[in-house]
């Protein structure tokens, strides 16, 4: 097809599209405030805002009421035929997952199984009444029992005990007891610090905090702590006995130390635990293809421990083989105590980290099911009711806990409607605590570590980000890296302080670099894009219109002029430099003439006579000569119109410049300066400059910094650029006219 046909075909569909046609004068911020009329507003002091926030009414206090306990609200409206069967199938399923992973994510916290029982009670059953998010599960997470097993290990080292001790149980020895009561305090205190941190955020309305664990930081931390998770895992796999390090460069201890005991395997313990992989790997692979088929997912990580503690049992793993196993699970649940609050001082860094992390998690997985079935959850009351299973749970042992995504798509997926799911699955970890935990103390540990391994599977598919982000985004892929590297390496508390500082870097280098174009306007219309993109756009003559995508602030403002120089091709400082560089040169060449003039005048009174002398001398008084030793200079106003053409730099090519201020959200004093600076820089040079598109708050806050006086008048501020485009050639007088209606 022809370029002419094809232009003939786009104007065919223009005028076949809707068209609307405006008639109006030209606006500028001046004529706005005349037309306008401000709303008037009597602002409140602080006695009436406090006078109004503590008034309470019966409907107010009801509405609080409803926001802080949420069951409140939904579980009288609960429809019983409806959603009672789906919850109850969904509970029973996440159910069967809850009591492996809390037992093999124990692991991960480093304190004894139990005690991730614990954690899949008591946080579940209170995230039912506090909880706005109808489908995830809340519980133990591989992520968080993580960094809750790395200040574990930190504040309780296993050098505080003899390694390879020849109990099989090392639940047995009393050494290994008290270790494992002191890593219990410190797990506790962790999870009790989190959730006040977690409940004042949320009453302090802070939910915002975790817009700052962008997507790319997230999955890049996450899939450096699986890497750590694994790695933890190696030895209870292994059947070896090492010392589980924490901190920097831990993973690289770890890996070391297993590689150094390589050599003293269990055979059983990793036949055991690779048997358990295999068929982990294979239920999940049925699952996945089945998903239509299947009523509910075949809970092979229960079938997993089932089968191992029997086989367990049955074949004496634990003497016969020296296979590690669970140990002691007492019956019952435990006295509530208080937490070690002298512990505070050292993990309170962690705590914060732990806090924010869970929140995000939760957060994240909520918004995700919220937006699929069409409901809404509240972020501040999310932190809430995080911080309350947190804090409450403290006191009856349980470690910090978030939302768990792989039991969290289980109880979606199998029918759950309400937070009703959730509870019916603590209820069946709370009969295993009280009834039947006994029966899984020869579990052996490889089996849990099996589990744990398997789990990580979704995990290490984020290494597929890398392609991913290198197609859509350097920055984040950017992000993704450093947060990956730097938690790897530095461990998973100081690698997410590394990742978010390194995010807030991204965000002022995208600021502080923004993209600066010249836009041109689409022949008969209002609309203005970048001339480089598009080959319909054209400028006018005389007139450049430049944008640039950021707000103009002190990390910019340097950039941002010398970007309008370089794309508008007038640099007022050099036409100025030259235009003095200009006349300097021509009084050197008026110099340069009087001093051959006066050469030529003296030799002409040497060879001439007396009369002639005198007559010559009375011509040379009227001509310049000398003053006090010198030639008086030139000036520019003293030259003649083809002597300025000749001599001085032209005048710029354009009369007018217009800055397009639809992306600019806000403007500091620097900026406001720079802006004044550039608008008495093109003065200078005959070339009037003016703001389109400016913002109502933007231009408050040029006010506030006293940017307007005499010389920089809201005239020069339009509402929008095809204004400021019309008023520069109406001043300009410029023969080619735009369209004035549309």
């Amino acid at each position: 097809m022809s370029i002419m046909d094809h232009s003939q075909e786009h104007e065919a569909s223009l005028e076949q599209t809707q068209r609307y046609c405006v008639q109006r004068p030209i606006c500028n911020e001046e004529l706005l405030q005349g037309l306008l009329h401000r709303r008037e507003r009597t602002p409140q002091t602080l006695r009436q805002k406090i006078a109004h926030s503590c008034r309470c009414s019966s409907k107010k206090a009801k509405s609080h009421l409803y926001s802080c306990i949420p069951i409140l609200k939904w579980l009288p409206r609960y429809p019983v035929k409806e959603y009672l069967l789906g919850d109850i199938i969904s509970g029973i399923s996440t159910g069967v997952m809850q009591l492996p992973q809390g037992l093999a994510y124990a692991l991960l916290a480093a304190v004894p199984p139990v005690f991730g029982l614990y954690s899949s009670f008591y946080p579940v059953f209170l995230y039912t009444f506090f909880g706005t998010s109808k489908h995830i599960s809340i519980g133990t997470f591989a992520v968080i029992s993580m960094m809750v097993g790395g200040v574990a290990v930190r504040e309780v080292p296993d050098e505080m005990i003899p390694v390879g001790s020849n109990s099989t149980n090392v639940t047995d020895s009393p050494d290994f007891d008290a270790r494992d009561t002191k890593r219990v305090q410190v797990a506790v205190t962790l999870a009790f610090l989190s959730g006040i941190i977690q409940l004042c955020l949320g009453l302090l309305r802070f939910g915002f905090v975790a817009i700052y664990l962008t997507e790319p930081l997230v999955r890049g931390f996450t899939t450096a702590a699986a890497v750590h998770v694994f790695t933890s895992q190696l030895k209870y796999l292994l059947g070896i006995k090492t010392n589980r390090y924490s901190g920097p460069l831990s993973v690289v201890y770890s890996i070391a130390a297993v590689l150094s005991k390589i050599t003293t395997t269990n055979i059983a313990a990793l036949i055991v635990g690779l048997t358990c992989i295999v068929l982990l790997l294979i239920g999940k692979e049925i699952n996945l293809r089945f998903k239509k088929k299947l009523p509910v997912p075949i809970p092979m990580e229960i079938i997993v421990v089932i089968i191992g503690t029997g086989v367990s049992a049955g074949m004496n793993l634990s003497e016969s083989y020296r296979v590690d196993v669970v140990g002691n699970i007492p019956q019952g649940l435990r006295a509530p105590a208080v937490p070690d609050i002298q512990l505070i001082p050292a993990i309170f860094v962690d705590a914060i980290a732990i806090a924010i992390v869970g929140f995000s998690m939760a957060v994240s997985m909520a918004k995700i099911f919220a937006l699929k079935h069409g409901y809404t959850i509240d972020g501040n009351q999310e932190l809430i009711a995080l911080g309350i299973c947190n804090f409450v749970g403290s006191f009856f042992q349980s470690f910090s806990i978030t939302c768990s995504m792989s039991r969290s798509l289980v109880q979606e997926s199998t029918g759950g409607k309400t937070q009703i799911a959730g509870a019916l699955s603590s209820i069946m970890v709370l009969l295993v605590i009280v009834a039947i935990g006994y029966l899984f103390e020869p579990l052996p540990q490889t089996v849990l570590a099996a589990i744990v391994m398997v789990n990580l599977k979704g995990m290490f598919k984020q290494f597929g980000d890398i392609a991913h982000f290198w197609r859509t985004s350097k920055i984040e892929l950017a992000i993704w890296v450093v947060a990956f590297v730097a938690s790897l390496f530095l461990g998973l508390d100081y690698g997410l302080l590394t990742a978010v500082a390194f995010a807030m870097i991204t965000v002022i280098y995208r600021t502080q670099s923004p993209q600066y174009r010249i836009l041109g306007q689409i022949r008969g219309t209002d609309i203005y894009c970048d001339v480089e993109e598009y080959e319909e756009v054209r400028e006018y003559p005389g007139i450049k219109i430049f944008q640039a995508n950021a707000s103009l602030y002190f990390a910019n403002s340097e950039s941002y002029t010398s970007a309008l120089k370089k794309k508008t091709g007038v640099d007022p400082c050099a036409i100025l430099a030259a235009r003095r560089k200009a006349q300097k040169r021509h009084a050197r060449e008026m110099k340069k003439a009087n001093a051959l003039r006066k050469k030529a005048v003296l030799k002409l009174v040497n060879s001439s006579s007396n009369d002639v002398e005198a007559s010559v001398k009375h011509e040379i008084a009227n001509e310049e000569l000398p003053v006090n030793g010198s030639f008086a200079e030139a000036s520019v106003e003293d030259m003649s119109p083809d002597e300025q053409e000749h001599f001085v730099e032209p005048k710029p090519n354009i009369h007018s410049l217009i800055l397009d201020f639809t992306p600019v959200n806000f403007v500091d004093s620097v900026g406001a300066k720079t802006l004044k600076s550039i608008i008495k820089e093109y003065k200078e040079v005959g070339v009037r400059v003016c703001i389109a598109s400016c913002s109502a708050p933007v231009t408050s806050e040029l006010t506030r910094l006293n940017f307007f006086d005499t010389t920089v008048t809201r005239e020069w501020l339009f509402h929008s650029i095809h204004d400021a485009v019309l008023a520069c050639q109406e001043k300009a007088g410029s023969g080619s006219q735009a369209d004035a209606e549309l």
